[in-house]
């Protein structure tokens, strides 16, 4: 059995068809040729070299390299690592079917497998940095075999996902743990994972309500936190102002657990928002919010650790000031 990591489009804009569908595609735009009819590599190239004339010999071979083994390769059974763009998660799949060449497409979907998604929304904070670096190859499909990945994700496997290790900081790799010899790594990615890491492992319990705050603090609001314990549905309250009187005024939740959260927390933000008179509330959570989410509410959730961190929290944090909050709907993740 091997393992594969595969991408969704350069940036996630492919993963939910991945996943409802429950297919994985090569998304090579105009590749409308039936690779199984094909028998060597060679094949492969010199029908992508007249495809795609303008393109340079090494960025051919890079492709030939990727979608040769999604056709040639790939076997029933072998895992597929889907590390998502939009959310601070990873898939993992089986697959179940044989390689489908679709020549009347749409493009770019020309080339698909079935397959059965087992880990789903598998927070990356659960693997180990070696695994995570491999996760961030730039490679668009390619095999990971190094630092034991099929021993480490079938022992996670059989453990329901749960984490491989605590989460702590991990010093980054020196040398490349990629199965290609030569591949570039997702260095921003990498970055952002050993800031969540950093996070979870600096930032337990009542720690991250008060990191929390002290981001509010420095964006100029004046906050109000909740003694650790029973807060009523609000950890933080913040507003502007020196006195914090002033809009724009928050309600701020702050869940540090990594499991999944239900709605129970975000309904008594929704309550304390009424309570307190804010006009904006934020549901700050390591753990996925799970359920149907209120349209209008005006508030938003942030996931924090497993941070998505493409934002950053700076970013985040100026997000939460942006008139939209107002009247947008709460987005779970």
């Amino acid at each position: 059995m091997a393992i594969w990591l595969i991408r969704a489009g350069s940036h996630g804009e492919y993963e939910q068809k991945f996943i409802q569908e429950s297919r994985v595609y090569v998304t090579r735009d105009e590749l409308d040729i039936d690779l199984s009819i094909l028998q060597q590599r060679s094949e492969l190239t010199a029908a992508m070299i007249h495809r795609y004339a303008d393109e340079k010999p090494k960025t051919i071979q890079n492709w030939v390299s990727q979608v040769w083994p999604f056709a040639h390769e790939m076997q029933k059974g072998d895992l597929v690592v889907l590390p998502l763009k939009t959310q601070p998660v990873v898939y993992i799949g089986e697959l179940t079917g044989d390689y489908h060449a679709e020549k009347a497409g749409p493009n770019p979907f020309f080339h698909w497998r079935s397959i059965k998604w087992i880990g789903e929304a598998i927070p990356r904070s659960y693997f180990g940095q070696d695994l995570l670096y491999s996760f961030g190859a730039f490679l668009t499909i390619c095999r990971i075999q190094r630092n034991n990945a099929e021993q480490r994700i079938n022992a996670m496997r059989s453990n329901g996902w749960k984490a491989e290790t605590l989460a702590a900081p991990v010093k980054a790799a020196t040398t490349a743990t990629s199965d290609v010899d030569t591949v570039d790594t997702d260095l921003d990615q990498l970055a952002r994972d050993q800031i969540a890491a950093l996070i979870s492992a600096r930032f337990k319990g009542h720690n991250l309500t008060r990191l929390v705050e002290g981001i509010l603090k420095a964006q100029g609001y004046t906050t109000y936190r909740s003694p650790e314990g029973a807060d009523g549905g609000a950890d933080i309250l913040a507003g502007s102002g020196p006195l914090g009187f002033s809009s724009p005024r928050l309600c701020v939740e702050v869940k540090s657990e990594d499991t999944a959260i239900g709605r129970e927390p975000v309904d008594k933000l929704l309550g304390a928002m009424t309570k307190f008179n804010a006009d904006q509330g934020l549901f700050v959570a390591r753990g996925r919010v799970q359920g149907q989410c209120p349209k209008g509410a005006g508030l938003a959730v942030l996931p924090v650790a497993p941070m998505d961190t493409k934002g950053n929290t700076r970013t985040a944090i100026r997000t939460v000031r942006a008139p939209w909050m107002k009247t947008s709907r709460l987005s779970c993740h």
